[in-house]
């Protein structure tokens, strides 16, 4: 029997990421990524609508009637096609018919943002409360740079899908600023010794985590030197007591001693003086 792996299954690589109406931030980019994986002319046509051939006839620019196409135009056409099967194929009954009147890709994947992230203005106001969050971010009391890592990048991602653009320098200054004054020795190491402007997000964390596990290192060791000392002068006190114990018994067995052999000499004393001058 084969051991249980500590992680479930990722999703198929050959089907569309299905969307229940939950979740959309999360759906939105991973359907981006399968478009993008099966051709860049896939998602083109969802960001940019689709291809429609045209020609001249008496100085306008006319629609090309189908039968003329070539198969250039007809492959690029047809990518439109193709990208509304996928989300088509990608949503539950509920989201399926708020999409299923629409004429184009770019139509059905305007329709689900506006339905899911709101208007502009609502996408104004949102970007507004995470640009708040992001400049009020702070590493929280007990928290692991993990945890930090996934509360910041949350932040970021959400401000990126709002067109929202930052600056690699910017970022990493950003983290370090936001970690607790425990970690002011590592902040001024890194910002001396590295380039913050070409270091990647994920390698400053990788580099805070390393130091958060030397850290973490150096603390067991110093509670279990600590627990050993602990121990030791325990032993060390106790071991004095046994000592001064010790010490007492044996000047009590002396006292002892020294009072039975004057009781004996003072008996000995009488019997010589009852022999010599009889009772």
């Amino acid at each position: 029997m084969a051991d249980r792996l500590p992680f479930g299954e990722g999703a198929s690589i050959n089907r569309p990421p299905l969307f229940c109406g939950l979740n959309y931030q999360f759906w939105k980019v991973r359907m981006k990524i399968f478009m993008e994986s099966l051709g860049k002319g896939i998602w083109d046509a969802i960001e940019n609508g689709p291809f429609i051939p045209k020609l001249e006839n008496d100085g306008s620019i006319i629609e090309k009637p189908w039968s003329q196409w070539t198969d250039s135009e007809s492959k690029k056409a047809k990518f439109d096609c193709i990208a509304k099967n996928i989300i088509t194929s990608a949503l539950y009954s509920d989201e399926f018919f708020r999409v299923s009147q629409c004429k184009s890709s770019k139509e059905m994947w305007d329709t689900l943002e506006v339905t899911h992230e709101g208007t502009n203005e609502v996408k104004r106001a949102r970007k507004y409360t995470l640009i708040q969050e992001y400049e009020m971010f702070r590493m929280l009391k007990g928290e692991t740079i993990a945890e930090v890592q996934k509360r910041f990048t949350h932040i970021i991602n959400h401000l990126m899908s709002l067109d929202k653009t930052f600056e690699k320098e910017e970022l990493n200054i950003k983290i370090l600023k936001c970690l607790h004054r425990a970690w002011q020795p590592k902040v001024t190491a890194i910002s001396k010794s590295k380039d913050l402007t070409s270091l990647s997000m994920a390698s400053l964390f990788g580099k805070l985590r390393e130091h958060e596990l030397e850290m973490n290192r150096l603390n067991v060791q110093e509670s279990e030197d600590k627990y050993a000392r602990s121990i030791a002068l325990k032993a060390s006190k106790h071991k004095g007591k046994q000592e001064s114990s010790d010490d007492s018994d044996e000047e009590n067995l002396s006292l002892l001693s020294r009072k039975f052999s004057k009781f004996l000499k003072r008996n000995r004393n009488k019997d010589n003086n009852k022999d010599r001058y009889g009772n």
